[in-house]
């Protein structure tokens, strides 16, 4: 396959498991996140979105640089399969926490996140050092998130 197809595809995999998570913040047009308690430094609702877009280009080029670079086909395999189960993962988290309202649910989903993407970059850094750091903006963005989703959960049990 071609690079070029390879760098869309990479593109695409992360914007496709954003979509899956805005058809749930969509569909609630935030009366019940705007109903519950949040932390005092929640931020602005505008900021998740172009953040969100940021890091699915990273990891997208980070997946690609995988994808086309590594040698090692065996270990290969299993970077893909990493990346691809802790992006099922990131895909949980918007139907448990906005859609189906389970915000102790969505922080255990966001901590099994948190070790995937871990995981994730230690192995893509056995083969590129590059799609390894273009994922530590991710998790720096995982943890945030996690904290703000343990606030949350602590604010409304």
């Amino acid at each position: 396959m071609k690079n070029g197809w390879k760098l869309l595809i990479s593109l695409l995999l992360p914007q496709l498991a954003a979509a899956a998570g805005a058809f749930f913040t969509i569909s609630d047009p935030g009366s019940w996140y705007q109903s519950i308690r949040r932390p005092a430094w929640n931020p602005p609702g505008w900021v998740f979105g172009p953040v969100w877009t940021v890091l699915y280009v990273l990891m997208g080029i980070s997946l690609f640089l995988i994808w086309k670079g590594a040698r090692n086909s065996s270990l290969k395999r299993s970077a893909i399969l990493l990346w691809s189960v802790q992006l099922f993962f990131n895909a949980c988290w918007s139907p448990l926490f906005f859609g189906a309202h389970m915000i102790g649910t969505a922080l255990v989903d966001l901590c099994v996140l948190w070790i995937l993407v871990l995981l994730t970059i230690i192995l893509f850094a056995r083969m590129s050092r590059a799609a390894a750091w273009l994922l530590v903006p991710y998790i720096a963005w995982v943890s945030f998130a996690g904290f703000l989703n343990y606030s949350i959960y602590l604010l409304n049990r």
